[in-house]
């Protein structure tokens, strides 16, 4: 055998080694994104955040989908209670809730709700429990009947 054939037989060896590598890599990769778009429940995604001052919950659209707030369902504790009131967004008026929230919580602003936007209910001393300083909330937020996100502040 020369040393011609000898040296061709690794470099087969070699691409035959790396095709197979490949074919491998590919495989798995289809499986994985298959599984993940069966995983996937077409479920909405968008990055939200709450910080409570006083009587005032504020929250901000971190990123993500927009949001049509007409579709959202927000159910607020404080301390581990509901609210009696939870606010029906979007509105401008409502029972439990000081008139005019902000953003597109408020009826007469765009339901949509984008990410950059701020959007904040005041509760009012008639809900209950109230909000004192030290107290944690926590909103549940539910988009079209599916949960979306839960959110936690202390009030500050």
């Amino acid at each position: 055998m020369s040393s011609r054939t000898r040296a061709s037989v690794p470099a087969v060896g070699v691409v035959l080694l790396l095709l197979l590598s490949v074919s491998l890599a590919a495989s798995v990769g289809a499986v994985a994104l298959d599984h993940a778009e069966s995983v996937d429940d077409g479920g909405t995604r968008a990055a939200l955040s709450l910080t409570a001052t006083g009587e005032t919950l504020q929250f901000v659209h971190r990123g993500g989908e927009t949001l049509d707030v007409r579709r959202l369902e927000l159910r607020v504790s404080v301390d581990g209670e509901p609210l009696e009131h939870h606010p029906p967004v979007p509105f401008f008026s409502a029972s439990g809730f000081r008139p005019g929230p902000t953003g597109p919580f408020n009826s007469a602003a765009s339901p949509e709700w984008r990410a950059g936007e701020t959007a904040s209910v005041a509760v009012a001393g008639t809900n209950d429990p109230e909000l004192t300083v030290g107290s944690s909330v926590t909103a549940d937020v539910r988009y079209e009947g599916r949960p979306l996100v839960t959110l936690s502040a202390i009030v500050r």
